[in-house]
């Protein structure tokens, strides 16, 4: 079975999904890409694909099995609630929302249509966050009192080498919903309830170092409910490393050791792009499945998210918790309310 799939937004991030659908063309069928940029839909007719300036006319014309979302936040609840007037399974990228209450009118909106989502926690599918997750739920090292995360990025900046304007929704609270907390914070938080369940937010300090209508960085600390485990989470838009540079880690300490994140990545991610090199050009010319953004490491986690969804799309089963996710924007809401600023 081959997908019919649509694609709204067609940014940094949604033209990273069209690539990954183009390389698993057996899966699935890109039918039509929506975007309001007349250069990036020039740009994408190249592959042979339909192309819409107005999402609503892809989903009026195009016969589709499923939707992948990469609109700013605000557009988010709109565009979620109009596509499951077509009963489509939906792949949205995260945030599912700009707040718990917006996340929990998403909900309602999936329920009365009865469409299926789930949100885009590609970070999950890091290959050292696998790894991580497997020895945790082996026990190996006992129960867990302390975690931490960090994720330090450049946020919506781009490095003085390769510059691109900043979108204006970005860094307006109204449309975005919040800075680096949300941002990234929302992947950290997600792997923590991933870990350990349902946690309560205890502090939260908001930062703005460079004086912008959002928080540019934060600390936070919550307490998971069943297992009392604490976990401080840093987050920052203040890095100016370039790829393949990537300021994330997490730790993990238990009562008979600890678990890192860095001890499972490769030390040289630059070594590590031309050994998966030479690996997918043995697979291509002895006509193995290719694995395809292996080389990035990190991104990888993108080809591996959206090959999840497809399997879900296929089979009927249920999706992801949507839960879960809303457990996240309530720790995020929370996060803000108890953000104490500092300047």
């Amino acid at each position: 079975m081959v997908l019919k799939l649509g694609i709204i937004g067609a940014g940094h991030m949604g033209y990273l999904h069209l690539y990954s659908c183009i390389k698993m063309k057996k899966r699935v069928s890109v039918k039509g890409v929506a975007d309001k940029s007349k250069i990036t839909l020039k740009n994408i007719k190249k592959y042979g694909i339909n192309t819409y300036e107005d999402y609503i006319n892809m989903l009026e014309n195009e016969d589709l099995d499923c939707v992948i979302i990469s609109l700013p936040n605000f557009l988010k609840k709109e565009s979620i609630q109009n596509v499951s007037e077509y009963n489509l399974d939906i792949f949205v990228d995260k945030p599912l929302a700009r707040n718990y209450d917006e996340a929990i009118q998403i909900k309602n909106i999936i329920n009365k249509k009865g469409n299926r989502l789930m949100v885009g926690t590609n970070y999950r599918y890091h290959p050292n966050i696998v790894k991580i997750k497997e020895s945790l739920d082996e026990g190996k090292i006992g129960n867990i009192k302390i975690a931490s995360y960090e994720l330090i990025m450049n946020g919506p900046f781009s490095h003085p080498r390769t510059p691109r304007p900043v979108s204006d929704w970005y860094l307006d609270p109204e449309k975005s919903g919040g800075g680096a907390i949300l941002d990234l914070g929302y992947h950290l938080l997600d792997l923590n309830q991933w870990f350990f369940g349902n946690s309560n937010v205890t502090f939260c300090v908001k930062n703005n170092i460079m004086n912008l209508p959002v928080e540019d960085s934060s600390t936070i600390i919550t307490e998971s409910i069943d297992d009392g485990v604490r976990s401080v989470f840093n987050v920052g838009w203040f890095s100016k490393m370039v790829f393949p540079d990537f300021n994330f880690r997490v730790n993990l300490h238990g009562s008979n050791g600890f678990l890192s994140s860095e001890k499972y990545a490769p030390g040289n991610l630059h070594l590590h792009a031309v050994r998966e090199a030479i690996k997918n050009f043995m697979k291509r010319i002895t006509f193995q499945e290719i694995d395809y953004l292996t080389y990035t490491y990190y991104y990888s986690s993108f080809y591996k998210i959206l090959k999840d969804f497809l399997t879900y799309a296929e089979s009927g089963s249920n999706f992801p918790s949507l839960q879960e996710q809303l457990n996240v924007m309530k720790n995020i809401d929370e996060a803000y309310r108890r953000g104490q600023t500092h300047e």
